[in-house]
């Protein structure tokens, strides 16, 4: 364990983290997400929840304060209902940490999976919520002196 680093961020997390640059998206899919059909660089983290996890990444990483929405999910197939709370638990963490982010963007769920075959990585959890995957564009990270 390293100080300052939240326990669910395992070593193959943190590492593909710094790998990514500014721009690059991570997809934080549910249990039931296709992870390893859409994309080639897949990190397990079964049995997190996708909120404890976004806490974890998001106080490594900002978000792109360039682009409309650095956050998106997936869109309800016409028909099914969503639950707020679900948008509203991811929120929450992403207001803790970068306020200033504009509103999550929906994506229609077959949209969903090809954006989901370009991002630098999936991360496979153990969320069970309908609707719960979820796309982070990362930012610049401002440098300090």
């Amino acid at each position: 364990m390293l100080i300052g680093i939240a326990p669910c961020i395992s070593p193959e997390l943190l590492g593909v983290l710094a790998r990514m640059g500014h721009g690059d998206e991570l997809v934080l899919a549910d249990a039931f997400f296709p992870g390893d059909s859409c994309n080639s660089r897949v990190v397990r983290a079964d049995g997190l929840r996708i909120p404890e996890l976004l806490d974890g990444i998001l106080a490594l990483i900002n978000l792109d304060s360039y682009v409309p929405s650095p956050v998106a999910m997936m869109a309800p197939v016409p028909g099914d209902a969503l639950d707020p709370s679900v948008e509203g638990a991811y929120r929450a963490v992403i207001d803790r940490h970068w306020p200033a982010t504009p509103g999550i963007e929906r994506v229609e769920r077959f949209a969903f999976y090809e954006r989901a075959r370009k991002p630098f990585a999936v991360v496979m959890t153990g969320e069970t919520v309908k609707y719960g995957n979820v796309i982070l564009k990362k930012g610049v990270v401002p440098l300090t002196r």
